[in-house]
């Protein structure tokens, strides 16, 4: 099985299966979903994503539903 690369990022998981454009999606859409988001209620970095469309902020302790991978800004 292979591993992931620096060049390949998180999509190196499916070797060369699904074609580059796909994988090249998939790393655009996951670096978002996990990096921290700005929080509508606090308008502070915190917010972390725990599931398909439920987020947390860290700062205020608030919990929420929203957009699926990523926080619109």
């Amino acid at each position: 099985m292979t591993t992931k690369s620096k060049k390949t990022k998180s999509a190196g998981r499916f070797g060369s299966r699904y074609g580059k454009k796909v994988r090249d999606k998939i790393v655009g859409v996951e670096e978002k979903q996990r990096k921290k988001q700005k929080c509508p209620f606090c308008n502070k970095l915190g917010v972390k994503r725990l599931s398909k469309g439920i987020w947390k902020c860290s700062k205020c302790n608030k919990k929420f539903a929203s957009d699926t991978y990523h926080l619109e800004e």
